[in-house]
C-alpha cells in the first residue's frame, strides 16, 4: 500500500503498552476489549489493516464516494470530504470570515497564517458536535495554484504567481489546520487543485501544457512543500487537462505527489469531474472506466453526483467484475482514507485529541481579533506621494464614498458574515463621530415608450416581480445602477434596498446581494440610436452552451410582469436619472477634511469559478467618480477593495495615495481605520505582478512562464507595481549582505519616526546556465518588526540545493557551476544589498542523443503541443502546423550517429526531419510514416543520416503537421 508510514515503535514496546492498558486483572464481568482500530495506543498502520480486514467488498467500496455511508455493524459513523475552509468555514452559517486567501498571503506572515489556519480548523471541530449537513473534518484548502495570470476568475482563491511564497504560506496554514501532528488531526487539509489549474475558460476541456521545466520548477514547486511538511493530508484532482490528459486520471497523484511524503495521502476529485471523463472530455467511453483509471493513478475519493453514492459504487462494481480494477486496489484506496479517520481520532475515545471542541470557538472574541489582525497585515500601501497617509484623527469632517464605502461583500467560498464592519463603520469607530457617506451610483427609473409605464418593484423583504405598472415615478419605479464594468450592471430596487434576479420564471428584487452559483442579478442597458434602452439580462447562466432562452426583457402578461422576450419584442425604455450617482458623492466631499473613496469589485461578478475576467481594469463608472471626488476635495484618498491585480488607469497617477485590500472579510472596516489613521503601520506586500495593460500577458491558456515571459521571473517589461511591493509610513535601511552558515544575514533598521514591519526578501539569479534562468526568483523571506531607530540582523536561508533547477537532458535537479546573484530588498524591484556567490556544481555535458531522448525534453519549440502518449502515462509531442519543431540544444553526434529511430503516431502519412543548426539548416536525413490510425497507437520510423550529422549541433526535428513524437534516438 504505497504511502503507508509505518510506526517506529518495536513490538515489544507495542505489547507492553497493551498489557499496561489491560491491567493485570481484569473483572470477569468487565467489558470486550474494544477492537484493534479502536486502540489509540496502537500504531496508525495497525488501526487501519485490522479495519480494513473487517470491512465486506461492499462495505469497502462503499467508502470511495464523497458521502461515506455509515456501518452500524461496526459503530462506525457516516464521513464526508469537503468541507470548504479557505478563509474561514464556509457554507455551514456563521463563522469567522478571515480575508480572502490573496488577501492572507499578502501579510507574507507564515506564523499568522499558521495561527488563521489553526483558528479555521477549530471552528470547523466546533461544527462537530451538531454535524450539520455538508460538515466534515475533511477540509478543501488551501488552494495552492500559482496566480500565473491575473485574468483567473479564481484568482481570490490562490495565494501567490511565486511557488516559494505559496509553498510556505500553504505549509503554514496547513499546520495550523492540521494542529501540527500528523498522526493527531485536528483537521484534514487537502491541497487544490493538482495541476497547472489556473483558467476558467472551457475549464474542463482546455489542456494546461507543462514542458518538464515549468512541470518541476514552477507548478509541482507549489503543492511539494505542504505535503513534504505533513500539512496536508492530500491533494484534489483539477478540472482541466494537462499535456492532453485529464487530471483526474494523471499518474502523477501516485507517481509524484506520493512521493513527496512517507504517510497515507487522501486525493480526492474535484466535484462532478468523474462524469467528465466520460462525458465532455470523451476521454474513457464508460463511468466504470474512467473511475477505474483514476483509482489507477491515485484517486481515492470520488467527488459525483452530490450526495448519491449510487452511480460511483455501481461504477467501481462494475469495474471489478470486468477486471479492470482487482480488490486490492480498492484496499489500497479505503486504507489511504481510513488512514486519515484514524488520524483525526474519529475512532477514539471522546473523539480523540480534539473531539471536546466545541461551538464556542465559533466567531469567538479572539477570532474576531485575528480577523482583525489578518486584514490590516494584508492590505498593501501602493501610493503615498507627500505622505498623504495616515490621516489626522483630529480632522474629523470626513466622507466616505464609493460603490464600496459602506458594504461588505462575500465570495463563493466566504462563510457567513457574523457581523460587518463596512469601511464607513470603521472610519465612523476610529474618528468617535458620523461620516458622510455615498455610494456614488445613478439611481433611475426606466419608463417603456410604448406603453408610457414605470417598471416597479415591490416593497418588503421579500419583493415582487418586476412589472410595468406605475404611471409615475415613485420609490417603486426607482432602482440603482451598479456598474461593474464592461458594461455589467446590477440593480437595487429603491423599495426594499434588494437586488433584482432571475429566478427561472420572473425578475424579483429579493437578493440582499449578486450571489449564487449562476448570478442571476446581471443586467445590461444597451443604448439604441433613438436614445432609448433595451434591458438585457446578462445572468452568468445566458454564458452556457445549454442557454437557449431569449435574453431581453419585456412584458409578458396582461398585468405588465416583466420576463424573457426575443429582441424583436424587447421593451424600449425612456432611462431618467432621478440621482446622479457622481454629482452626490461630490456633495458629500466638498469641504470635508477628507474624502475616502473606496472602489473596487464584486467576487461574484468580476470574474469568479468558472469565468475568467478579460478586463483588469477598474469600471469606468468608478475611474470617473474618483475623478470627480479628486477633483471637488484634493484631500482624497482611495482605497481599492478586489480580488486581483488591477490595471487602474489613469488612478494611480492622480490620486495622492492608493491603499490595496482583497475582500477582507468581517473586520475590513476596522482594519482599513486602523490603517488609514496610523494605529496600524501598512506592511502587506503584493505576491503578484501588477501589469499595466492585458497587452502585457499572453493568452491566458499559455502555461509556458518561460517562453512566454510570464510572471516576475521572466517578464522584461515594467509593471505598474512589481512583486513584492509595498509601502510603509516608515523607513527601513539595509546593512551589507554577509553570507552565514545556513544562508545570509543582512542587517535592517527602522530609520522613520513610527514602528512597522518590513519584509525582507531574498532573490537568486544564476548569471551563466546551460538553460534560460530566471530573471530573479524568490528563494526566502522574513516579516521582521521593529521600532523607531531599532536594527535587527535578519537571517534568510538559502542551501545550495535550492540553486538547483532541471536538467531535461538527464531529467534530474542539477546545481551548475557558477556565478550567482544573491539580492535582498523590499520587492523584486528594489533590490537594496547584493553579493554574488561562486558555486561549485555541475557542468551540463553536450546532449547524448544516441540514448533514447523523449520529445517532451525539447529546449525549444514552434507549432507544436504537449499531448498525452497513452491515456495511462507519457507525454508525447504533436505537431500542429506543417514546419513544426523541436529544438534539442548543445548535441554531440558520434561519427557513428547515422541513423535516427522514432517513435511516432498519426492518423495521416507524415515525415520526420533532421535538420542541423536551424529549422530549415542543413537536413540530415527524413523519416517517413503512411500514419497509424490512432493518434495512440506508435510505430518505430527509421532514416538514414547524413555523413554531416557528426559533432555538435543544435539539433532541430521538424515535423509534419498532426505527427505525435514520443522518443527518438540518433544513434
Amino acid at each position: 500500500m504505497k504511502g503507508r508510514r509505518r510506526s517506529r515503535r518495536t513490538p515489544l514496546v507495542l505489547a507492553f503498552a497493551l498489557i499496561a492498558g489491560l491491567g493485570a486483572a481484569v473483572p470477569a464481568a468487565a467489558d470486550p476489549a474494544p477492537p484493534p482500530f479502536r486502540n489509540p495506543s496502537l500504531s496508525v498502520d495497525r488501526r487501519v489493516d485490522d479495519l480494513l480486514s473487517r470491512l465486506t467488498l461492499s462495505e469497502k467500496i462503499s467508502l470511495l464516494h464523497q458521502h461515506q455511508p455509515a456501518i452500524p455493524r461496526l459503530g462506525i459513523q457516516s464521513f464526508r470530504t469537503g468541507t470548504e475552509a479557505l478563509h474561514g468555514v464556509a457554507w455551514l452559517g456563521e463563522t469567522t470570515v478571515f480575508p480572502q486567501a490573496v488577501g492572507l498571503a499578502s501579510t507574507w506572515d507564515p506564523e499568522l497564517m499558521e495561527r488563521v489556519g489553526s483558528a479555521v480548523g477549530d471552528e470547523a471541530r466546533g461544527f462537530q458536535q451538531e454535524r450539520p449537513d455538508g460538515w466534515g473534518l475533511n477540509l478543501w484548502a488551501p488552494v495552492v495554484n500559482l496566480l500565473r495570470d491575473p485574468r483567473w476568475g479564481r484568482n481570490e482563491e490562490g495565494y501567490s504567481e511565486d511557488p516559494t511564497l505559496t509553498g510556505a504560506l500553504s505549509t503554514a496554514y496547513g499546520k495550523g489546520l492540521t494542529g501540527g501532528d500528523p498522526d493527531h488531526l485536528k483537521t484534514a487539509p487537502t491541497l487544490k487543485h493538482y495541476l497547472a489549474n489556473n483558467n476558467e475558460w472551457h475549464r474542463t476541456t482546455t489542456s494546461s501544457e507543462l514542458r518538464p521545466r515549468v512541470a518541476k520548477e514552477y507548478d509541482e514547486a507549489a503543492f511539494r512543500p505542504a505535503i513534504a511538511a505533513d500539512a496536508a493530508t492530500g491533494v484534489m484532482s483539477s478540472y482541466n487537462l494537462v499535456n492532453g490528459r485529464p487530471a483526474t486520471v494523471n499518474p502523477d497523484l501516485n507517481d509524484v505527489v506520493r512521493s513527496w511524503t512517507d504517510r497515507d495521502l487522501l486525493n480526492v476529485t474535484d466535484a462532478f469531474a468523474p462524469a467528465n471523463l466520460p462525458g465532455d472530455q470523451r476521454y474513457h467511453p464508460t463511468l466504470a472506466e474512467g473511475d477505474a483509471a483514476a483509482m489507477k493513478a491515485g484517486i481515492d475519493s470520488f467527488t459525483d453526483n452530490g450526495a448519491d453514492p449510487g452511480p460511483t459504487v455501481g461504477a467501481i462494481t462494475s469495474a471489478l467484475e470486468q477486471g479492470l480494477l482487482a480488490e486490492s486496489d480498492i484496499d489500497t484506496a479505503v486504507s489511504h482514507i481510513l488512514s486519515v479517520r484514524v488520524r483525526l481520532g474519529e475512532f477514539d475515545p471522546g473523539g480523540g485529541r480534539y473531539g471536546a471542541i466545541g461551538k464556542s470557538v465559533i466567531d469567538s472574541p479572539g477570532h474576531r481579533r485575528l480577523a482583525r489582525e489578518a486584514a490590516t497585515e494584508g492590505a498593501v500601501l501602493l501610493k503615498n506621494h507627500q505622505n498623504a497617509l495616515p490621516l489626522d484623527a483630529s480632522h474629523k469632517d470626513v466622507a466616505v464614498v464609493g460603490p464600496l464605502a459602506d458594504t461588505l461583500y462575500t465570495d463563493w467560498y466566504s462563510g457567513t458574515l457574523p457581523y460587518a464592519v463596512t469601511p464607513a463603520d470603521g472610519i465612523a469607530a476610529k474618528l468617535g463621530t458620523d461620516v458622510t457617506t455615498s455610494e456614488g451610483v445613478d439611481r433611475v427609473t426606466l419608463k417603456d415608450t410604448a406603453t408610457g409605464k414605470y417598471v416597479t418593484a415591490g416593497t418588503g423583504t421579500a419583493g415582487a416581480a418586476l412589472k410595468e405598472s406605475a404611471e409615475e415615478p415613485t420609490t417603486e419605479a426607482q432602482f440603482d445602477v451598479f456598474d461593474w464594468g464592461q458594461g455589467m450592471l446590477t440593480l437595487r430596487s429603491a423599495a426594499n434596498g434588494h437586488f433584482v434576479g432571475y429566478n427561472w420564471s420572473n425578475f424579483v428584487n429579493d437578493q440582499a446581494q449578486p450571489g449564487g452559483w449562476f448570478v442571476q442579478q446581471l443586467f445590461r442597458l444597451e443604448e439604441q440610436p433613438d436614445g432609448t434602452h433595451l434591458l438585457r439580462y446578462a445572468g452568468y447562466e445566458t454564458e452556457e452552451p445549454w442557454w437557449s432562452n431569449p435574453v431581453y426583457l419585456g412584458p409578458t402578461g396582461a398585468d405588465g410582469t416583466l420576463g424573457l422576450v426575443p429582441r424583436e419584442r424587447a421593451a424600449h425604455y425612456a432611462k431618467d436619472v432621478v440621482r446622479s450617482g457622481v454629482q452626490e458623492a461630490v456633495a458629500a466631499v466638498k469641504g470635508r477634511d477628507t474624502a475616502v473613496v473606496v472602489v473596487g469589485s464584486n467576487p461574484s461578478i468580476n470574474g469568479r469559478e468558472a469565468h475568467d475576467r478579460t478586463d483588469m481594469s477598474l469600471a469606468p463608472a468608478q475611474e470617473a467618480l474618483v475623478e470627480a471626488v479628486r477633483e471637488a476635495n484634493p484631500n482624497t484618498v482611495v482605497i481599492v477593495e478586489n480580488s486581483y491585480p488591477t490595471t487602474l488607469g489613469k488612478l494611480q497617477q492622480r490620486v495622492p495615495a492608493l491603499l490595496w485590500t482583497s475582500h477582507a472579510g468581517q473586520e475590513t472596516g476596522n482594519a482599513l481605520a486602523d490603517l488609514l489613521y496610523g494605529d496600524a503601520n501598512p506592511a502587506g506586500r503584493l505576491t503578484q505582478t501588477w501589469y499595466r495593460s492585458e497587452a502585457d500577458l499572453p493568452s491566458i491558456l499559455d502555461y509556458d512562464i518561460i517562453k512566454s515571459d510570464r510572471t516576475y521571473q521572466y517578464f522584461r517589461g515594467r509593471p505598474l507595481y512589481p512583486f513584492g511591493h509595498g509601502l510603509s509610513y516608515t523607513t527601513f535601511r539595509y546593512g551589507e549582505l554577509r553570507r552565514v552558515t545556513d544562508g545570509y544575514e543582512v542587517r535592517v533598521t527602522n530609520t522613520g519616526g513610527r514602528a512597522g514591519d518590513e519584509v525582507v526578501q531574498l532573490y537568486v539569479h544564476q548569471r551563466v546556465s546551460r538553460d534560460e534562468q530566471p530573471l530573479k526568483q524568490l528563494k526566502a523571506f522574513q516579516r521582521v518588526s521593529l521600532r523607531p531607530g531599532e536594527t535587527k540582523p535578519v537571517r534568510l536561508k538559502l542551501s545550495t540545493s535550492d540553486l538547483a533547477h532541471w536538467d531535461v537532458t538527464r531529467s534530474k535537479w542539477v546545481v551548475e557551476t557558477g556565478t550567482y546573484d544573491i539580492m535582498v530588498g523590499a520587492s523584486s524591484s528594489d533590490l537594496r544589498a547584493t553579493t554574488t556567490r561562486q558555486v561549485r556544481g555541475e557542468t551540463i555535458p553536450p546532449r547524448d542523443l544516441s540514448k533514447p531522448t523523449r520529445a517532451e525534453n525539447f529546449d525549444d519549440y514552434e507549432a507544436t503541443r504537449l499531448v498525452d502518449e497513452s491515456k495511462a502515462r507519457g507525454t508525447a509531442v504533436e505537431s500542429t502546423a506543417d514546419g513544426a519543431w523541436l529544438r534539442f540544444k548543445d548535441a554531440r553526434l558520434s561519427p557513428g550517429a547515422g541513423r535516427l529511430t522514432a517513435r511516432v503516431a498519426g492518423t495521416s502519412p507524415g515525415t520526420l526531419e533532421v535538420r542541423l543548426g536551424s529549422p530549415t539548416g542543413p537536413l540530415a536525413g527524413t523519416a517517413r510514416t503512411e500514419g497509424t490510425g490512432s493518434p495512440y497507437t506508435y510505430e518505430t520510423v527509421t532514416a538514414n543520416l547524413s555523413p554531416a550529422a557528426k559533432g555538435r549541433w543544435d539539433v532541430y526535428l521538424v515535423v509534419g503537421k498532426g505527427l505525435r513524437l514520443s522518443t527518438f534516438t540518433l544513434g
